[in-house]
């Protein structure tokens, strides 16, 4: 039987919350997108007058459409060239979902999304649901195939894992922001030393081009490696502006709920770089630069008037 207007009706309602699930369970915009539409073509498939709960059936099948997407995916990243990143979401991307909540925040931060790529796909499954959208262990049960017991141990399995990795305290958004802004002069100075005092003892910066755009297939490691690195990176040379068609405007905005580096090149994010920023310094940059996962980016960038750069690079 084809859908009613308000059997679709239903459907959009629950998308902006199915697509903010898939994005946390897959790390990418276009693949969650994709799951939300197969999820669509199910529910369409399907004799929804007989679905008691919508909302509850939407979500046992958008799940397991990205546990078998996680499962492929695995296999596919051990071809992947260089280092895999997730897909970073600016600002006002409605894909970032709820973050009325600290939990909810910290589900779709950067770091934490990195991390979660270590945990199983069902560690994972349950760690969105239950941390970010705060789904009782009965119900996560019944999407997963679980028992009830199950999905709390391995709850407390996954939190765990993304605690350890986040052993860290780290600053509010204000003092981030002003820390990688002053990185962001240090870098520019040309001088190593300001930079190396910013950055923890143990700091790394890692990229993913996917084989299209040069990134280090290893990541730096130590403040003093990460320092020269990132002086180099801001140096002006004709074969980088060649490499992005130009020279990249340099903005500091939000991304996935905490500060990053933004550079655009005639209206197009060509790089979104996220600093971990810490207590005890920055300990991370991780950097986007595949152009197969910067559109969305480019498309949320070009729909704001985001003022005048910090400053052009390059």
């Amino acid at each position: 039987m084809p859908l009613t207007t308000n059997d679709v009706n239903r459907f959009e309602a629950a998308r902006p919350r199915l697509e903010a699930i898939a994005y946390r369970l897959l790390g990418s915009a276009s693949e969650a997108e994709d799951a939300v539409q197969e999820a669509f073509l199910r529910w369409q498939a399907a004799d929804v007058e007989r679905i008691e709960v919508p909302e509850a059936w939407l979500t046992k099948v958008l799940t397991n459409l990205c546990l078998n997407q996680l499962t492929s995916a695995r296999a596919r990243r051990e071809t992947y060239v260089g280092q895999w990143l997730p897909e970073p979401l600016l600002d006002g991307d409605p894909m970032l979902g709820p973050a009325d909540t600290a939990e909810r925040r910290e589900s779709v931060s950067y770091a934490v999304l990195t991390l979660m790529e270590r945990l199983s796909p069902n560690e994972r499954a349950v760690y969105v649901l239950r941390e970010a959208f705060d789904y009782p262990h009965r119900e996560i049960a019944e999407i997963l195939d679980l028992t009830e017991a199950a999905s709390q141990q391995i709850f407390h399995r996954a939190k765990n894992h993304i605690a350890d990795g986040r052993a860290r305290s780290e600053v509010d958004e204000a003092a981030a922001r002003r820390i990688v802004e002053e990185f962001l002069a240090a870098a520019t100075s040309g001088k190593t030393e300001p930079l190396v005092r910013l950055l923890t003892s143990d700091a790394i910066a890692i990229g993913d081009g996917g084989g299209k755009v040069p990134a280090r297939t290893k990541a730096f490691e130590g403040a003093l490696a990460v320092a020269k690195f990132m002086r180099g990176l801001f140096k002006p040379a004709r074969s980088k502006r060649a490499l992005v068609g130009g020279s990249p405007e340099i903005h500091v905005t939000t991304a996935n709920g905490g500060p990053a580096v933004v550079a655009v090149v005639g209206g197009r994010v060509v790089g979104i770089m996220v600093p971990e920023v810490t207590a005890e310094g920055i300990a991370a940059f991780r950097s986007q630069v595949n152009p197969d996962k910067l559109e969305r980016a480019t498309e949320v960038w070009g729909a704001v008037d985001h003022g005048e750069p910090l400053f052009h690079a390059f």
